[in-house]
């Protein structure tokens, strides 16, 4: 079988009950201070593939939009189509539908990675979740995680 019929029938196996959701989360302990990302994708009811690390001091705005970029460039291993991306964080889905202006020029540059990544898929939707969702506590636990982990933490 060619390269070309293996897309050709991937591609046909996926429908619209192979959503593909993206949850994603940033954490700072201090405003600025340590900072963590992270991600799960989740498809066909079940997570498909998850990741999380430290970037360093920062505000937790910034790490938001930093699991925002690194789900996205991940979850393209999983979609072309549709996508859902799910945050706790209202200020970063807000401000990426255009709901809420964007003043912070980092955050600008941010928002613009965002935008750039996005066109590498069909449909991407933006949506806020509370903190109890369970992927967003997922999440969550995987950001907590890093920052418990790193040197000299108590």
């Amino acid at each position: 079988m060619d390269d070309a019929h293996c897309k050709e029938s991937e591609e046909a196996r996926v429908t619209a009950s192979d959503t593909v959701t993206l949850y994603t989360d940033g954490a700072s302990r201090g405003n600025p201070g340590d900072a963590a990302w992270a991600y799960v994708i989740v498809q066909g009811g079940s997570i498909a593939a998850s990741d999380s690390g430290y970037i360093g001091i920062t505000t937790n705005n910034v790490a938001e939009y930093r699991a925002v970029i690194n789900g996205l460039r991940a979850a393209q291993a999983f979609t072309q189509g549709r996508l859902k991306v799910r945050s706790d964080s209202e200020l970063v889905v807000r401000q990426l539908t255009g709901r809420y202006r964007i003043r912070k020029e980092h955050l600008m540059v941010l928002a613009d990675e965002v935008r750039q990544l996005v066109q590498g898929f069909a449909a991407v939707g933006f949506e806020s979740v509370p903190r109890e969702h369970p992927y967003i506590q997922v999440v969550d636990r995987l950001c907590n995680e890093v920052l418990d982990s790193r040197p000299g933490r108590v």
